[in-house]
């Protein structure tokens, strides 16, 4: 059975394996530094429906039955469905499971949901709880910005350090079915709340819990940032990630050598995204795509996926409220 180590970090005694996986984007992230490590890239931003909420629900479905599929499983061979995204009520990841017919538990972690998924579907699996399950997140431009800022023909200028929030879908089968990549370790985060009230801002609004997580994680397993091969956040971009090297610098730990961020990764400078990506979408796809094929190809043994959140609303940032961060994190290794 899963074990603590220290105060925070989850060692895990049957590891689930990350037996396959899929990631789905649109064309702007096709289009950037990551390309051709998606197994899918639409043209339609649509995804062939009538509504955006329906367009990221069809995507996520997608990277759900792709992933599947890689396994050589059905989805009625899954015990359990994790997956979540930004809207009210997980709407586009219950529409995207609706059909399934497997249980399903929707999750709200914000940026954070991939790795906060991964690491409850590893309590899970050690736990006996489940024994083929799935860990999925998708986030979409267009039904983002309806959500959380105005229509998209408002046409409103965005601020140096707002992110781009992917259209992207990322899932992860775990089970005990041999493969390249395993989850070992967990930490799931507190939340930290510095009175952050820009949601221009969400970098310097989730650097804080991200630092958090990772010291407690650290600490726990008496390692240094050297000691793996790549530490990633997702998503505090370039203007939270560099927060984050900051306050471990006041530490004397310098994380630069192996540290980087998703919503950094996954797009160019030249693609007009500001701060960089941002969404559930983001830092899943980066994982299910570009990440796990590195580690199953050997070249990086050991990662920390780390999940930012943001944890607001449109009524909370309306009546004023501070936005809370949360960091979940998984450690990966290869085998």
């Amino acid at each position: 059975m899963a074990k603590r180590i220290g105060t925070s970090t989850i060692a895990f005694d049957r590891p689930p394996y990350i037996t396959s996986h899929a990631a789905v984007v649109g064309t702007k992230e096709g289009n950037g530094p990551l390309k051709g490590t998606f197994d899918l890239v639409s043209s339609d931003t649509h995804f062939g429906q009538k509504t955006w909420e329906l367009a990221e629900a069809r995507m996520q479905r997608l990277a759900i039955d792709k992933a599947v599929q890689k396994a050589g499983l059905s989805t009625n061979d899954l015990d359990l469905i994790l997956s979540g995204d930004l809207l009210n009520q997980c709407v586009s990841s219950s529409l995207a499971s609706v059909s399934t017919g497997v249980p399903f538990a929707g999750l709200y972690g914000a940026c954070s949901t991939m790795a906060e998924g991964l690491a409850l579907g590893a309590c899970l699996f050690d736990g006996g709880a489940a024994d083929t399950l799935l860990a999925a997140a998708s986030s979409h431009f267009c039904s983002a910005e309806r959500q959380y800022r105005f229509p998209l023909a408002y046409g409103g200028q965005r601020t140096p350090t707002a992110q781009w929030t992917a259209t992207a879908a990322g899932a992860a089968v775990l089970s005990a079915a041999q493969s390249k990549v395993r989850i070992t370790h967990a930490v799931l985060g507190r939340m930290v709340d510095m009175g952050v009230k820009d949601a221009n801002n969400m970098g310097a609004a989730m650097a804080p819990s991200a630092y958090d997580t990772l010291s407690r994680l650290f600490r726990d397993l008496g390692a240094a940032p050297t000691d793996f091969d790549r530490i990633l956040t997702g998503d505090l971009a370039r203007a939270g990630g560099d927060l984050l090297a900051e306050l471990f610098r006041r530490d004397g730990v310098d994380i630069t050598p192996t540290y980087g961020d998703c919503g950094s990764m996954l797009y160019n400078p030249s693609q007009d995204v500001h701060a960089g990506g941002s969404g559930c979408g983001c830092s899943a796809a980066v994982l299910c795509g570009h990440i796990l094929r590195e580690m199953e190809a050997g070249r990086l043994k050991r990662v920390v996926l780390a999940g930012t959140g943001a944890l607001m609303s449109p009524i909370s940032l309306q009546q004023g409220q501070s936005i809370a961060g949360v960091c979940h994190a998984v450690v990966l290794e290869g085998v």
